[in-house]
């Protein structure tokens, strides 16, 4: 039974196809549209995932959308009604998109793909939870969901046993806590739906100095629930998410690409530990109601790494599911799981261990692509090239590492990641100066083996996903200065040699020559861009930047060989 998983029109639009209740592709449309955070109808994802697992539209015995259009619409009538004639200029503005797309995806999908199956609308809290706990190891778990806005709920409290989920208390638009941390975003002057995790990485340079002013605008009760004030926002009618009222009690708004000022990383604290006490109290009262040792979260505050890593401290919880995507984009998963199980019965078969669900070039391909272009390369062998890429990295080297299926999901995870050395105290600079070109305030991620995790980082749990933010072990901070963020930590992923073998490979011969089994691994990509999926983005990244070395399956590539290309998002995407 093929079931497809479809998440679009908000933000980070996707695909996934379960297959007998497996998950056997899933992708982000703007790997492949160049387009960061795409939001549109996901036809090169699809067709992706079909093509994947051999099977046409025709094949496809059931569409699972995330979320249901007419009970969204709903919301945004309710709104603007309610807040006339404040919100006459939004609603004009938003009308269009549900009028041409957001109320049509039957239409759409008989278009563009030629199905005229069954179409599934789930509810998109109920997305967000299958995606975790039917991907997750656990046959019973407390689930917590929490984002912007599905059609009304932004929050739930949820519990899934055997097949079955049920959710049991919510909460509603305008309240929110992924609207909370968006409007902040906004007012410290980054990109809402993008740049969040910045302002997580630039909490720990401030102090919480704004705590109580913050109290003021969102009221925690001891069970989790909250209400915001909403006299301090105006997302819920106008254009803009902030009121003059907020701006009078944090000051003004800070301008993009600013420099960034005490009190702005003093908000940026304030308001992380605003949410996670939200977080923790709901988590807390979510125990209470399930009595289970098992936590699945989703949604995009699940993202919130930092808040994830003090779960098992703050909570009893023990064992704790982030799926590799959490927010939109794996609502496409669940959509589908949802459908699978929920709807049609089937029991659970699977979990979801690894992230490798996208795309990949076989040996073959990616020479052929080199050829072709006149790309001066050296073949090696497996054992040769986790030696050489090791010993790059120990002397300083910026390696792109272009293997296997592209990830799913947020996080670049050792298939289309920039590999670096951790023990250099220069080489966050290194890598801003050659690579990323981003704020200086934002941490780099390590990449550990598991069974050496507990040596170098105070991490309770596997994450295989890179979802959790741990402290680095205070005797190992000096000896891995790259990773370790302001604060004492790192956001860190912890590998398997059964789950990738290459990449635990190489970071086994870098402990040979470091004494570490820690890398830096960042995603390949420079600011603004999507990870790379295909090797000419790669290839294209790799010598519009500083980056070293590419290592693309066993073909190793020297920059100072090779011309510069020039990295262009929109000749990318037409090819």
């Amino acid at each position: 039974m093929n079931i497809l998983g479809i998440s679009c029109f908000y933000h980070d639009s996707s695909a996934a196809l379960l297959q007998d209740g497996r998950v056997t592709a899933a992708a982000q449309e703007e790997r492949w549209t160049r387009k960061k955070h795409d939001i549109a109808f996901p036809e090169n994802a699809i067709k992706y995932c079909l093509q994947e697992a051999g099977i046409t539209a025709r094949e496809v015995d059931a569409v699972g959308f995330y979320e249901k259009p007419l009970l969204k619409f709903e919301r945004l009538l309710s709104s603007h009604i309610e807040t006339f004639p404040k919100s006459y200029k939004a609603f004009v503005q938003a009308l269009p998109g549900w009028v041409t797309e957001k109320l049509r995806i039957p239409g759409i999908l008989r278009k563009k793909l030629k199905y005229d199956g069954k179409v599934f609308f789930v509810d998109h809290h109920l997305a967000h939870a299958a995606s975790s706990f039917h991907a997750s190891p656990f046959n019973e778990a407390a689930i917590f969901t929490a984002d912007g806005v599905g059609e009304w709920t932004t929050t739930t409290l949820g519990h899934g046993k055997g097949s079955d989920i049920t959710l049991m208390k919510e909460i509603n638009f305008p309240h929110s806590l992924g609207l909370l941390y968006s409007a902040v975003t906004a007012h410290l002057g980054f990109k809402v739906n993008n740049d969040e995790y910045k302002v997580m990485g630039l909490a720990p340079y401030g102090k919480p100095t704004y705590y109580d002013q913050f109290k003021t605008i969102i009221d925690v009760k001891e069970d989790g629930s909250y209400r915001l004030d909403m006299s301090y926002f105006t997302y819920h009618h106008g254009t803009r998410m902030l009121s003059r009222k907020f701006e009078e009690k944090f000051g003004p708004p800070r301008k993009k690409e600013s420099a960034v000022e005490e009190r702005h990383k003093d908000i940026a604290a304030s308001l992380q530990k605003a949410v996670e006490e939200a977080i923790f109290k709901a988590v807390n009262h979510l125990h209470a109601l399930t009595k289970t040792k098992n936590l699945c979260l989703a949604g995009g505050v699940a993202l919130n790494s930092v808040a994830n890593g003090k779960l098992t401290m703050m909570t009893p919880f023990k064992n704790i599911y982030i799926p590799p995507a959490p927010s939109d984009p794996g609502a496409a998963v669940g959509a589908a799981t949802a459908v699978y199980h929920l709807l049609l019965g089937k029991p659970r078969v699977a979990t979801m261990e690894k992230a490798d669900l996208g795309p990949s070039y076989s040996h073959e391909q990616i020479k052929q692509f080199l050829d072709n272009r006149g790309v001066k390369y050296t073949e090696l062998a497996e054992k040769e090239l986790l030696r050489t890429v090791a010993k790059l990295v120990w002397d300083n080297k910026v390696v792109g590492w272009f293997q296997g299926r592209m990830e799913f999901g947020e996080r670049a995870l050792g298939n289309r990641s920039i590999l670096a050395n951790p023990c250099n105290p220069e080489m966050r600079d290194i890598l801003n100066l050659k690579v990323k070109h981003r704020e200086q305030f934002r941490p780099f991620a390590p990449v550990v083996t598991a069974e050496d995790a507990a040596k170098y980082f105070d991490a309770d749990v596997d994450v295989p996903f890179m979802s959790f933010v741990y402290p680095v072990k205070e005797a190992m901070r000096k000896k891995l200065p790259a990773i370790t963020h302001v604060d004492g930590t790192g956001r860190l992923q912890t590998i398997r040699k059964e789950h990738n073998a290459r990449y635990y490979g190489v970071i086994k011969e870098f402990e040979k020559l470091s004494g570490i089994p820690v890398m830096v691994n960042t995603s390949f990509n420079i600011r603004g861009e999507p990870i790379v999926m295909t090797p000419e983005h790669a290839y294209l990244c790799f010598t519009g930047t500083g980056i070293d070395y590419l290592a693309m399956d066993t073909f190793l590539i020297k920059r100072e060989d090779n011309p510069k290309d020039t990295w262009d998002s929109e000749s990318l995407a037409k090819d």
